[in-house]
């Protein structure tokens, strides 16, 4: 007695500790979401009182005891330091965690939905008689053709005129008819023969039992005939064996309208064997197995699963049991197994050659379950009860998804009868009084929400080819690193350079294993790809001036010496250094800086060169101390009116180069040759250097530059094989747009070329070291740079201009903001302002001589509605990766311009080219395939533009809305203004210039994106054109002779009036426009 009062004394006192240590830890997680919330409110917690980690970690074992893990602890406590308001279980911290998600909350989100029950359709049928419902449905993938048969014999369009009840249907492959059963007789039906419905069908009769099922063996080998599976009343399976004989030949002989045949059912081939003991409720044969399946609600012969030679014979057959029966089947050709529901309200999976014990059971249901299907991409069951619930499974996990109820109807009203699964369209069709259709929910614009990645505009993106990694960062400071294949989150890094410093640009070295970070307040810090730990950190310089060092730009270098970082930095002002730290050291420095030769070219020196300047150093860099030759540093001007810093670089460093190419605010190529020792000026444009109030001074920026650049290895490949066969780039092809919008990308049957898109998985090639001597010998590197004007100009290193080209966008000449090639240099994509993502073949172009017609524009589509700031090329995957400044990360299929997801989404990533073409629904825009020009088109005429702005006419004319204005506007900031308007005129000299005319540029000053040119065969006489307006007419009627007489207007003119005004275009009231009435 004593012993069991001792127990029951010990766990009262436990479960009272357990107790304590709960109301313990409630505390301390509320103590640290509250220092966590502060902190993000920006304000200062003391360094001592700040729960940190190791405290964190601490506390919780002084309450739960040493049992509890530290990856326990170390998740809770991440999960608590990223969402400080998030709701945590006690649970947690032991590794327990009882649900992911509340089921309830799950299904509310439509964002978590299997079904998107918001967006179901409905179809109503046509023509159907009183109280009728559809019986059976069946989808005919290969011809994307959806039967429906109804209770009282309307199948799809045709109203059968027996009065017996249709119970099924079916599609025979072989002949192309449509089969159908009643009661007691068989419809063939030939859908696709010309007059009415009625006039084209056959009745096969009698039937010794009442038909309930059909469904048609789908067997390849088999021409002009099909063979037909019934299921009866007693429990018999049928099989009705059909030819194109039965049919056409009766067909023929009849030269008059067909009325329905009918054809004894004696004189088909056909056999039955009676395999259940009672109602036959479903038969389907099942392709993969080579058999066909029936279920029954016979509870000892529920399912039967054979070939179709046990019809012929007395041969056992393999039966599967279940208690009451089995209303209906299906089979998941993926997880091997057959489901099948019945009245006792259960799902139960079963092996198909194992029939004693099913291998799973699904249960949930509260009604009898009437139809299950499947989705073979998704693995999902859909399982629907009689109560009219629909419930979604999960093969794989056997776990519920989604729960839904169609409330049309009152209760116990309007059942229905069928539900089928078209994978063609991700769509679940279901069969009552009406027909509806839940669509997927496979994407989140489906949601109306708008992708997310960040909340703040996204600043950097990388993409880590070696672990399939991407790595984010937005304005808010926040470091995302993201899986590829799934879009799920591996970690995350808060303020990673302090608390509000913004950062602003990132790289990955070319290990993978190492990333820099640099900030606005021009500090660098080096982390681990793997764990997101910080290695290495350039502190902040004592007398920096604010956002003066911000960082641009940011490029690993290859290390000569193990252990060893280099960094090649651009800031904001300009300057282009390099930093340098070892593995031993805990900071980073600088080491290397290039002086500012801009004064200089600004003189007119085209080349400025450069001088070696001895350095003792403890170790390798890539670039040569070099410092400006001394008779050249007079010529040094300063111009502080004009912006001359340099806005973009790029590095190239292989066998026989090593260059630095950069691009200024003004428009200005540099290029810098360390094997030369010189600074070459590529290109300048006219007028760079000087200030016109009139025009943008950003017109000339220079937003992004690149190498363009083949080794021997990528040459080669490219010579003997073609990047892209037919054959490939048909299957690489999406579906057509729906209004056709989408073109072909390659029109090829002029030229007989091939297509320059890089196809299939490449290896990575090191740069750096060509392979051989038997290769092709490399080509000179092309420099290509995108423009604030919208063109994309690539140059050869000499400076010459290879190619201006103005891609097409469905708008006029948009900024373009981004630059990425692949290994080889095979395709160029581009990003603007506007959105746009611009795919062009490159590869034959970059061939010697470089042939301006061989530079091919294929796709562009719109990624987003607010502008690109980094493109992506995946080249094993051949997806692109877009990011924006309204804070997405996004997904797509190169050569279609498909979209994927975007990274933030709850659903994982498919990859795969989907059928199914959607878009995010901030983006309405479809992808656009560019033609390639034939002879046809180029014969066509082209229209110089019309109107072009005349700055002299600006000058001479005054307009009243300016006259109230104290600080007259610059010339390209008064666009509406009607003395814009007056000021166009026709082009009158320079029509060599106006071919690359910049259409609907507002810098260069046309008003509309290109303006309608009209053709009048024979112009109408302009006496007529005041009877537009009603006072005009009054006057008119007075100077046309012969309209008046005495008062009275003559009637055998009216018809004559009443012709004119027919034919004056537009009739609208156009005289108040160009007659403005004066007040009397």
């Amino acid at each position: 007695m004593d012993t069991k009062e001792q127990k029951h004394l010990n766990t009262e006192l436990q479960i009272s500790n357990f107790r304590t240590a709960l109301k313990g830890f409630k505390n301390l997680v509320e103590k640290a979401a509250a220092q966590k919330r502060d902190e993000r409110g920006g304000l200062l917690i003391q360094k001592e009182d700040v729960i940190d980690y190791d405290k964190f970690y601490e506390a919780v074992q002084e309450l739960f005891g040493p049992e509890v893990k530290s990856q326990d602890v170390k998740s809770f406590y991440r999960k608590l330091c990223n969402n400080p308001d998030v709701p945590i279980d006690w649970c947690e911290i032991f590794g327990y965690f009882s649900s992911e998600e509340d089921s309830l909350a799950s299904q509310m989100d439509e964002e978590n939905l299997v079904f998107l029950i918001s967006r179901k359709q409905r179809v109503v049928i046509s023509g159907s008689r009183r109280r009728d419902v559809i019986k059976c449905i069946v989808k005919v993938p290969q011809l994307d053709l959806l039967i429906t048969a109804s209770q009282k014999g309307l199948i799809t369009i045709f109203n059968s005129q027996d009065t017996s009840w249709i119970t099924g249907c079916d599609y025979l492959s072989q002949l192309k008819r449509i089969v159908a059963t009643t009661e007691r007789t068989i419809i063939v039906w030939d859908y696709k023969a010309q007059g009415s419905g009625q006039e084209n069908y056959f009745v096969i009769k009698p039937m010794d039992h009442c038909l309930l099922c059909v469904c048609v063996v789908s067997l390849p080998n088999q021409l002009c005939r099909d063979d037909i599976l019934l299921g009866d009343d007693g429990g018999f399976v049928n099989k009705f064996t059909v030819n194109s004989d039965d049919f056409g030949l009766k067909q023929a002989k009849s030269k008059k309208k067909l009325q329905s045949q009918v054809l004894d059912s004696k004189n088909f081939k056909s056999v039955k064997r009676k395999l259940h003991n009672d109602w036959v409720m479903k038969i389907r044969y099942i392709t993969p197995l080579s058999c066909f399946g029936s279920c029954s609600l016979d509870s000892v012969h529920s399912l039967v699963l054979e070939s179709l030679k046990r019809l012929e014979d007395n041969l056992p057959v393999r039966e599967f049991s279940m208690p009451r029966g089995a209303n209906t089947f299906c089979y998941c050709t993926k997880a091997n197994v057959i489901v099948t529901g019945g009245d006792d309200k259960v799902l139960r999976l079963w092996h198909p050659n194992i029939s004693t014990k099913p291998v799973g059971k699904l249960v949930g249901h509260m009604f009898s379950i009437t139809e299950i299907v499947t989705n073979e991409k998704d693995q999902h069951i859909i399982s629907l009860s009689s109560a009219k619930v629909f419930r979604v499974w999960d093969v794989q996990t056997l776990s519920l998804l989604q729960v839904f109820h169609d409330s049309h109807g009152g209760p116990g009203d309007m059942q229905i009868y069928s539900m089928v699964y078209d994978s063609n369209h991700g769509m679940l069709i279901t069969g009552s009084s009406v027909m509806d259709m839940y669509p997927l929910t496979r994407m989140v614009q489906d949601t109306k929400q708008i992708p997310h990645t960040h909340e703040r505009e996204i600043n950097v993106m990388l993409y880590n080819r070696y672990f399939h990694q991407v790595l984010t960062v937005c304005s808010e400071s926040i470091i995302k690193v993201w899986e590829l294949e799934t879009g799920l989150q591996i970690y995350q890094i808060l303020d990673p350079h302090g608390f509000s410093v913004e950062l602003t640009s990132a790289a990955i070295d070319e290990t993978g294993f190492l990333f820099a970070t640099g900030a606005y307040n021009g500090t660098i810090k080096i982390w681990d790809f793997g764990s997101g730990q910080e290695m290495k950190v350039l502190p902040e310089g004592k007398d920096w001036k604010e956002e003066e060092h911000c960082l641009r730009r940011l490029i690993f270098l290859k290390a000569q010496e193990k252990h060893q970082y280099l960094i090649l930095t651009l800031e904001r002002n300009g300057k282009i250094k390099m930093v340098q730290g070892k593995e031993e050291d805990l900071y980073l420095v600088v080491t290397w800086e290039l002086p500012n030769v801009v004064p200089l070219l600004r003189d007119g020196n085209h080349t400025v060169h450069l001088k070696p300047f001895p350095k003792h150093r403890n170790m390798h860099i890539p670039f040569p101390d070099v410092q400006l030759v001394e008779k050249n540093v007079s010529q040094c001007v300063n111009s502080p009116d004009i912006s001359t810093e340099v806005n973009c670089i790029d590095l190239l460093q292989v066998e026989g180069y090593n260059l630095i190419a950069a691009g200024t605010l003004n428009g200005v190529i540099i290029l810098w040759d360390f094997i030369n020792f010189t600074v070459n000026e590529l290109y300048r444009p006219e007028d760079c250097f000087i200030v016109d109030p009139d025009l943008d001074p950003k017109r000339f920026r220079i937003n992004n530059i690149l190498f363009l650049f083949r080794n021997p290895e990528c040459a080669r490949r490219s010579s003997q094989d073609s990047v892209c066969s037919s054959s490939q780039c048909d299957s690489s092809k999406g579906p057509q747009s729906s209004k056709g919008s989408k073109q072909s990308i390659h029109d090829n049957e002029v030229k007989g070329e091939q297509p320059d898109v890089t196809v299939g998985q490449q290896q990575p090639v090191d740069r750096r070291h060509p392979a051989g001597t038997s290769v092709i010998d490399p080509q000179p590197p092309v420099l290509v740079t995108a423009h604030e004007d919208g063109h994309l100009r690539f140059w050869k290193l000499e400076g010459k201009l290879l190619k201006n080209m103005l891609p097409f966008t469905k708008h006029s000449a948009i900024s373009l903001t981004s630059l990425c090639t692949d290994l080889c240099s095979r395709i160029l994509l581009t990003g603007n302002v506007e959105g746009h993502v611009i795919l062009c073949s490159i590869s034959s172009f970059l061939d010697l001589p470089h042939e301006e017609k061989k530079l091919k524009q294929l796709l562009v589509w719109r990624a987003h509605s607010l502008e690109i700031i980094q493109v992506i090329y995946i080249e094993d995957k051949q997806l692109v990766l877009t990011a924006s400044i309204d804070g997405s990360v996004r997904l797509w299929h190169a050569f279609s311009g498909h979209y994927c997801g975007y990274f933030g989404q709850r659903r994982m990533f498919e990859l795969s080219q989907s059928s199914d073409f959607i878009l995010p629904c901030d983006v309405n825009e479809y992808p656009v395939e560019i033609k390639e020009e034939n002879k046809f088109t180029e014969k066509k005429q082209k229209y110089e533009c019309p109107l072009v702005f005349d700055r002299q006419k600006w000058k001479k004319m005054s307009s009243m809305s300016l006259l109230f204005k104290r600080t007259p506007p610059k010339a390209f900031e008064v666009d509406h203004d009607f003395k814009f308007f007056k000021s166009l005129s026709s082009p009158k000299i320079r029509r060599r210039a106006l071919e690359g005319f910049l259409t609907g540029n507002r810098e260069a000053g046309v008003v509309f994106g290109s303006l309608p040119i009209y053709r009048v065969p024979s112009p109408t006489s302009l006496r007529f054109l005041p009877l537009i307006g009603s006072e005009a007419q009054r006057e008119s009627a007075n100077s046309i002779p012969g309209k008046k007489k005495g008062g009275h207007v003559q009637h055998d003119k009216v018809s004559r009036r009443k012709s004119l005004k027919r034919h004056l275009v537009p009739q609208i009231n156009l005289a108040s426009s160009f007659f403005p009435s004066i007040p009397k």
